[in-house]
C-alpha cells in the first residue's frame, strides 16, 4: 500500500535531455550557428517534440478513462506522461531557435506554463495515497493501515528489553504530524526533512547496539507518521487536485490550439506559397 514515488521518470527525462543537448551542441559547433526552425535538424526537433507533447496530452487521459482495459498500471502511465511532457517540451524549446516573437512565442510561453503546472500537479498527486496500480486509497483503508502499524509497533516494544522500550518511547515522542492540512500537502517535504534530521541527531547519540535496535523502530515510526499525515491531509489534497485539474486542462487545450494554428501557418507559408 502507498508506494513512494521513485522519481524514475524525472531521471530518465533528465538523461534524455542531456543526450539531446549534446547532439544540439554538436550541430551548433559543426554549423557555427543556432539551427533554424526551418532547417532539417530544427524542423525535426519540432516534429518529434510536438508528437511527444501530443502523446502527453492524449494517452494518459485515454488510459484514465478506460478503467476496464489492462494496459499497464496507472502509475506507469503517469511516469510516461511526465517523461514525454518534459522531453517534448524541451525539444520544442530547441526548435524555437530562441526566437519567441508572434504566435511561436505564445506557444512557447504556454509550454513553459504547462510544464510548471505539471510539476505542481505531480506534487499534489503524490500527496494522495495510492495502491501500486495508481488507484486512490480511501480513508477507511488508511485507518486500517494505521491500526496495523500501531499494533506492529506495540508488539515490537513488548518484545524488547526495558532499555529499548524507554528508547522507543523517547523516539516516538519526536514532533508529531502537524494539524495544518495545507502545510501537510505543500510543506510535507520540508517536514520530513526536519523529522529525518532529528532522527539523525538521535542516532548519533546511540551506541552500535542501540542503533541496531532503533533500525526497525525507525521504519515503523516513519510508516505510522506517513500514514497519519496522509490521513490528515487526504480531503485537502483531493480538493487541491480537483482545483489543479480545472486550471491545467484549459491551459493544455489553449497550448495545443495555438500549436496547431502555428503548424498550419508554417505549412502554409513554407509550402503553399512556393
Amino acid at each position: 500500500m502507498d508506494p513512494q514515488p521513485r522519481n524514475r521518470e524525472l531521471w530518465l527525462a533528465f538523461l534524455t535531455i542531456l543526450a539531446i543537448t549534446a547532439v544540439y551542441l554538436y550541430v551548433v559547433m559543426r554549423t557555427g550557428s543556432v539551427p533554424a526552425a526551418s532547417e532539417v535538424f530544427g524542423h525535426s526537433l519540432g516534429i518529434v517534440g510536438f508528437l511527444l507533447m501530443l502523446m502527453t496530452e492524449t494517452l494518459y487521459s485515454i488510459r484514465k478513462r478506460t478503467r476496464r482495459a489492462r494496459w499497464g498500471k496507472m502509475s506507469s502511465w503517469l511516469q510516461f506522461h511526465i517523461y514525454t511532457g518534459l522531453v517534448g517540451s524541451y525539444m520544442v524549446l530547441l526548435h524555437s531557435s530562441w526566437k519567441f516573437q508572434g504566435l511561436a512565442g505564445v506557444v512557447m510561453l504556454l509550454t513553459v506554463v504547462i510544464v510548471v503546472s505539471g510539476f505542481i500537479g505531480r506534487y499534489i498527486y503524490t500527496a494522495i495515497p495510492r495502491t501500486a496500480e495508481g488507484a486512490e486509497i480511501e480513508a477507511r483503508a488508511l485507518e486500517e493501515a494505521i491500526a496495523r502499524t500501531e499494533a506492529q509497533l506495540q508488539q515490537w516494544m513488548a518484545s524488547q528489553p526495558r532499555a529499548a522500550q524507554a528508547l522507543a518511547q523517547r523516539l516516538a515522542a519526536l514532533p508529531e504530524v502537524p494539524k495544518n492540512q495545507l502545510l501537510l500537502v505543500w510543506g510535507r517535504t520540508f517536514l520530513e526533512w526536519g523529522y529525518r534530521l532529528q532522527w539523525w541527531y538521535e542516532k548519533r547519540k546511540m551506541n552500535a547496539e542501540a542503533r541496531a535496535q532503533a533500525a526497525q523502530l525507525e521504519k515503523l515510526l516513519a510508516r505510522r507518521r506517513r500514514l497519519q499525515r496522509q490521513m490528515a491531509s487526504l480531503a485537502t489534497a483531493r480538493r487541491l487536485m480537483a482545483a489543479w485539474h480545472s486550471v491545467h486542462i484549459p491551459i493544455g487545450m489553449a497550448l495545443f490550439t495555438a500549436a496547431f494554428i502555428h503548424i498550419g501557418a508554417a505549412l502554409y507559408y513554407a509550402t503553399l506559397l512556393h
